[in-house]
């Protein structure tokens, strides 16, 4: 897999940004003693960088606020539907059947937009956050070929995916200083799936 690769599938799918996850995962305990640092082996916690960079934390913060406006919007939504079945329930003893059955009927269409439209924004989050994290990748891909090549690395690991290694190997912190340095924000909005798709023009006549 390539360093280009690398970044694109842990960005996406490994990646939580909670603070848990801000310490690399190659720091040990002070008891340990390392053996020798391997030549041309090195070890890397892409989630680690990301999630200590400042952009990461922005995109965190940012992602935190898109999440307040969608919680805000469902619940104003959620509450107009509690209210008004409560209201049509204590209603139900005065009114007839037919009458109660068709307002029901109506409420129940309205709760079934609802949870469309949850799921959906559910779908939005996630792909919004997938966007702002592969952003963040393509800046640091070519800052981790760079130290990757500066340390003369032959393999690149992991950190998630090793118990402990000797942090001469950890290539980390550099790449975390080359991003900080690089970019540390950038505006992004949520993805909205609910626009509608652009008309398609008619193809122009040919010219002779």
């Amino acid at each position: 897999m390539t360093i280009k690769n690398l970044v694109a599938a842990t960005c996406v799918a490994a990646l939580s940004l909670s603070a848990s996850s801000s310490a690399f995962a190659q720091a040990a305990a002070p008891t340990i003693t390392h053996g020798p640092a391997l030549p041309g082996v090195c070890v890397m916690s892409i989630q680690g960088v990301i999630s200590s960079s400042t952009v990461g934390k922005h995109v965190q913060t940012r992602m935190q606020q898109i999440l307040a406006q969608v919680e805000a919007e469902l619940k104003a939504e959620e509450a107009a539907l509690q209210r008004d079945g409560q209201a049509l329930e204590s209603q139900k003893a005065t009114l007839d059947q037919g009458t109660f059955d068709t307002r029901a009927a109506g409420l129940q269409v309205r709760l079934n937009a609802y949870k469309r439209k949850s799921q959906q924004r559910d779908n939005e989050l996630d792909r919004t956050q997938q966007k702002a994290l592969g952003r963040v990748g393509q800046e640091m891909e070519p800052i981790m070929r760079q130290v990757y090549q500066q340390r003369q690395c032959s393999v690149l690991l992991r950190a998630e995916s090793v118990l402990v290694a000797n942090p001469a190997m950890d290539i980390s912190p550099a790449i975390l200083t080359g991003l900080n340095a690089k970019i540390t924000q950038f505006a992004f909005e949520r993805e909205r799936l609910d626009q509608p798709a652009a008309t398609p023009q008619a193809a122009a006549p040919a010219r002779k």
